[in-house]
């Protein structure tokens, strides 16, 4: 009796051991991985393969959270299977992860069509039984790993339920080390493109004003971010001067720099024919209102310059009224023109010319600049830049532009750039 007792014990002590050698080789798997390069993706397939082989079950399967997705917390973001079976149907996962958000405990059911927690679609009809466990961080749940039907129709026993906690454990760091580093990833890759689009637009924009005869011209861009929905453009137009632009579209970023790169295309175009300023803007308008959806648009002061007789035809397309300061300071704004560009189908925008005496200063800017804030969020206003273009109008164009690019900057302090920058000044020299 005494050794057939005996027995019994050897039998089991080796069974624990057996237990405890496959903990420990699942763990140092789990660790290796920790110290490995590998993607999301395979980490999350190693962790459900050595789950699958050391509970010897027909399937496993990881479902991390979506921590983006806030309104919708029990979207998954990854479902890894591994086995014959075609994977773990939606309406049974997203069950299982709502009870394990709501309990964040371990999960064994050992026939689960008379477990009444859950309702198995028809799709699920082969999954017997199930073990799940949360995988928690800083307690914090990321995700749930479980496995579905023991070979031979065995029921998940305490010790199945202790040892894929000790992986869920283990597993949830590598998880979330190699999720964060593939945002890291994806996050330089955005930038990487971002600069390269913030190479491409600034090679659209004019790299130098042109010569015009008694005349002196420079213009600026800044960005809020790497790239822009501002534009400005001189372009040449054989017997008729030259042509200036300034368009500001609505919105930031990426989305503004790819509609302000489809006006500068389509101005670029309009204003090689033969047709007037108010028909060119005109066609931009169409073009616009044709191919974008209604909350967006641009404002746009569209002119040509007319050295010869000093003369300057322009429109405005609901841009900040541009300011023409005279040699003894007074200041007229430039209005005439229409909405702006790609609210309303065929509008008849109308144009208007003024003539240009020595000393006279056309001062054409963005709303970045008027509505520049500081940190208490005071804007610099536009009183405040006419009051600074008229003490500035004697200087040449470029050191116009710098001083108000510093006094705006001084102005706003610390306080981050909230919007697109751009001016042009044109000087008639005296």
């Amino acid at each position: 009796m005494d050794l057939e007792f005996r027995i019994k014990r050897l039998e089991a002590e080796n069974e624990r051991l057996k237990r405890a050698v496959e903990e420990l080789s699942i763990l140092n798997d789990v660790a290796l991985a920790v110290s490995s390069t590998l993607a999301l993706n395979e980490i999350v397939d190693l962790i459900v393969q050595k789950s699958v082989k050391h509970l010897r079950v027909e399937q496993g399967a990881v479902l991390l959270i979506d921590k983006r997705e806030e309104e919708a917390p029990m979207r998954t973001m990854i479902r890894r299977a591994q086995s014959d079976s075609s994977g773990i149907p939606y309406r049974l996962g997203d069950q299982i992860t709502g009870w394990m958000l709501k309990n964040q405990q371990a999960l064994v059911v050992n026939d689960l069509t008379t477990d009444g927690r859950f309702r198995v679609p028809p799709e699920a009809s082969t999954m017997r039984s199930l073990l799940c466990v949360p995988l928690r961080l800083k307690g914090r749940m990321i995700g749930v790993l479980t496995v579905f039907n023991k070979h031979g129709g065995e029921p998940f026993t305490e010790g199945d339920s202790r040892l894929l906690t000790i992986i869920g454990a283990q597993s949830a760091q590598v998880i979330e080390n190699a999720r964060l580093y593939e945002e890291e990833q994806a996050l330089a890759r955005i930038e990487q493109e971002l600069d390269t689009a913030r190479t491409i637009q600034e090679r659209l924009l004019p790299k130098a004003p042109p010569a015009v005869p008694g005349y002196d011209l420079a213009g600026r861009s800044k960005p809020a971010r790497q790239v822009g929905g501002d534009y400005f453009d001189y372009l040449s137009r054989v017997g008729r001067g030259t042509v200036l632009c300034l368009a500001d579209v609505s919105g930031k970023g990426i989305s503004a720099a790819l509609l302000m790169a489809n006006i500068q295309a389509a101005i670029r175009s309009l204003s090689l024919s033969d047709d007037s300023l108010a028909k060119n803007i005109q066609h931009a308008n169409q073009l616009l209102y044709n191919s974008t959806t209604s909350d967006k648009f641009a404002t746009m002061f569209y002119a040509a310059l007319d050295a010869e007789r000093n003369e300057l035809s322009y429109s405005n397309a609901g841009h900040n009224p541009p300011l023409l300061i005279s040699s003894a300071g007074e200041v007229r704004e430039l209005t005439e023109g229409g909405p702006v560009l790609g609210i309303l189908p065929s509008f008849p925008y109308e144009q208007a010319s003024v003539s240009l005496a020595p000393g006279e200063v056309l001062l054409i800017y963005s709303d970045g600049f008027s509505e520049a804030a500081n940190a208490r969020f005071d804007e610099f206003g536009e009183q405040r830049l006419r009051e600074l273009a008229v003490e500035l109008r004697a200087k040449p164009a470029e050191k116009i532009i710098e001083a108000i690019v510093a006094e705006v900057q001084t102005f706003c302090g610390d306080a981050p750039q909230s919007d697109d920058m751009t001016i042009v000044v044109v000087r008639r020299e005296s």
